[in-house]
């Protein structure tokens, strides 16, 4: 049995430490503007990618910056990481983001590309200093909260509130609050800002944000908003680093962390986010390996 005991041990440590490899989340680059390939604005991007890669060291977690042998091929960028991540974590994950971001959007000048770290986006014009709430991403958690929804959606409401403000009045456009439900089940909260933005469109982007919070996922024990400027998220579990020591619900609380759904923009399509194939042969070989050594007994 002790044999069985280590096997398990061993398996539930492979799958409870995931890679160092940055979570991507979702992208968005339409196919409306496209530049050609070994282009002058290609080579333009190119240098502007590593330029915010070699800069994502920075102690703020964010940076923007320009490339140009020709005004007419500019290409600007910017990337802002999570505000509680490490100076490592955010270095990783820009990295990450520069070298896939081109091999999903090949040849799109206009892109947006989020990851749970950090998001990047560059474009063929200037978007520095002004709150972009377009294109959006919508998240939910598709466990529904069940039990006091109009007090869920109280103590939401006035933790976004609380967020939208001290995040833009902070000089790293970033804040999160932890508030009580009810005995068992606490309510995380976020909001984050581009900090090229100014105190008052910080808060507009992040209140255009909240008021969408509502629609997307009313009734869900989470919620995520992304837009290019600002994005908020809410869950009934910590999703920052800060809350990494919260006690854990009591028995028969709600689920810590069951799947999400996401939707762009306007589209009602919704994709469910599945078990990625890795995850699911860790837990095949666990379910397997376990089988086979109590058959042993």
């Amino acid at each position: 049995m002790a044999e069985v005991i280590l096997l398990f041990l061993s398996v539930v440590t492979l799958l409870s430490f995931p890679t160092t490899k940055a979570d991507y989340v979702y992208h968005i680059c339409p196919n409306t503007t496209v530049f050609t390939p070994n282009s002058t604005f290609q080579s333009n991007l190119n240098d502007l990618l590593s330029s915010l890669s070699s800069n994502a060291t920075r102690d703020t977690g964010f940076y923007n910056a320009t490339s140009s042998r020709t005004p007419n091929d500019t290409a600007y960028g910017l990337f802002l990481c999570r505000g509680d991540v490490t100076t490592a974590a955010c270095k990783s994950c820009v990295t990450t983001a520069t070298s896939e971001v081109v091999q999903r959007c090949p040849v799109e000048k206009e892109v947006v590309i989020w990851y749970d770290d950090c998001m990047l986006r560059y474009s063929n014009n200037s978007f520095f200093s002004v709150a972009t709430e377009s294109p959006g991403v919508f998240m939910w958690n598709t466990q529904n909260v069940s039990s006091e929804t109009n007090r869920f959606n109280q103590v939401l409401a006035a933790s976004m509130t609380e967020v939208a403000t001290e995040a833009s009045n902070d000089s790293d456009k970033f804040a999160t609050r932890e508030a009580n439900f009810n005995g068992s089940i606490k309510l995380y909260s976020l909001g984050q800002c581009t900090q090229d933005l100014s105190s008052v469109e910080c808060n507009r982007c992040l209140k255009g944000a909240i008021e969408n919070l509502p629609t997307c996922c009313g009734g869900k024990q989470g919620g995520r908003v992304l837009y290019p400027s600002c994005n908020v998220r809410y869950e009934v579990f910590p999703f920052y680093q800060n809350s990494t020591s919260a006690p854990a619900p009591a028995p028969g609380a709600w689920p810590l962390s069951p799947p999400s759904s996401v939707s762009k923009g306007n589209n009602t399509s919704n994709i469910t986010t599945k078990v990625s194939p890795s995850s699911f042969f860790q837990l095949l070989l666990l379910v397997l390996c376990l089988s086979s050594a109590l058959a042993l007994f």
